[in-house]
């Protein structure tokens, strides 16, 4: 070699090995960081122009890895550039070269982590599976990624993946019986997940009696809000054993039945004719109520003092049910009395006639009023 690479040599071989590689790698790496910055934002750029989105999240995703990359084509050129002069003695040599293919197998593995957990992230909303348990998706997803990953560094290494294959599936079963009660958990969220009895979001009753809305759905358990603001949090395995009341399935309107009674001498077809005209104007007027919904009278039951009938309402949520049967209460009470429809009281009767011994004094019945 002649001129600036004899002058380039001469000053390299002068200087310590560290020095020098010290040297040739970070000259490297800022060459190759302005190069990697341009094509960043030219890429940004042109990402931003058009109508996918796969362009911005891979973006967005060759960020991270594409540092580690820099690193790895520093390494690479200091190494080829060291090989040159001869500055660089063969087991370095092989040490660089398995440093570098190693970083650049971390960067892939980075890589792929990051688009998978972008792409789960942006079809979350669209998607009613992840929008449950996305996080228990993503989460499952990072442990293959990483699992495979390893595998493959280790056989970059030069390492045979086939006895750590091996000593995993005994180790895999000693943890497996050890950490029963938490696989059984995490197995039983992934059957959720699949089965979807439960969504985030659903209003559902659990087997126990209380009630919430689900607000997560993760490895371990299923976290209920309940109607005071507290928290109840279900594990897995026993959510997937239970039996549970989801008022959000197969859709949020549900039926409101309300429970009525008027005296016997009413006319019923005109107690029916104004608990209709009631009911149509709460579920026309009120914000909760479904305004097409056909609602009807169903007369159920001579009672001991009076006439049972049931009027059904619809609600567009099981939790708006409450405000709905209270309007309605409300508006047929006032409109019984403008109509002269009369709720009776609980009445009892003494018929004193039969309690005589001799049916020859029998005096007339007496019949009592009261609550």
């Amino acid at each position: 070699m002649t001129g600036p690479f004899d002058a380039l040599g001469t000053t390299l071989a002068i200087m310590p090995v560290w020095a020098a590689a010290t040297l040739i790698w970070g000259f490297c790496v800022v060459m190759l960081w302005s190069v990697k910055t341009l094509l960043m934002l030219g890429g940004r750029n042109v990402a931003r122009r058009t109508r996918f989105f796969f362009d911005t999240l891979l973006m967005e995703a060759v960020r991270g890895p594409a540092n580690i990359v820099v690193v790895v084509f520093a390494l690479w050129a200091t190494r080829l550039i060291m090989q040159t002069f001869e500055l660089i003695n063969r087991p370095a040599f092989s040490w660089l070269n398995i440093l570098c293919v190693t970083l650049l197998v971390l960067a892939v593995i980075l890589f792929i982590d990051r688009l998978s957990r972008l792409s789960l992230e942006h079809f979350q909303a669209r998607s009613s599976v992840l929008k449950t348990s996305g996080q228990l998706i993503k989460g499952t997803v990072r442990i293959f990624i990483f699992a495979i990953g390893a595998l493959v560094i280790l056989s970059t290494l030069g390492i045979s993946i086939t006895p750590v294959i091996a000593s995993l599936g005994i180790g895999s079963l000693a943890v497996a019986l050890a950490l029963q009660p938490t696989l059984e958990n995490f197995f039983s969220g992934l059957q959720i997940v699949a089965d979807k009895p439960v969504r985030v979001g659903d209003f559902i009753e659990l087997e126990s009696g209380e009630q919430g809305f689900v607000e997560q759905i993760g490895w371990r358990s299923v976290w209920v809000k309940m109607l005071p603001n507290n928290i109840v949090i279900v594990p897995n395995s026993v959510l997937a054993k239970s039996k549970i009341i989801n008022y959000y399935y197969p859709e949020k309107q549900l039926s409101v039945p309300v429970e009525c009674s008027v005296h016997y001498d009413s006319d019923l077809e005109k107690v029916e004719r104004v608990a209709l005209e009631e009911a149509r104007k709460i579920l026309a007027g009120h914000e909760w109520g479904v305004d097409d919904y056909e609602t009807f009278v169903i007369f159920t039951k001579f009672d001991s003092s009076s006439i049972n009938f049931t009027v059904m309402l619809r609600a567009k949520e099981y939790f708006n049910r409450f405000f709905i049967k209270s309007a309605f209460i409300k508006a047929l009470h006032i409109r019984f009395k403008q109509e002269g429809i009369v709720i009776p009281y609980p009445i009892q009767a003494i018929n004193l006639s039969q309690e005589q011994t001799d049916t020859r004094t029998q005096q007339p019945s007496v019949r009592m009023y009261g609550n």
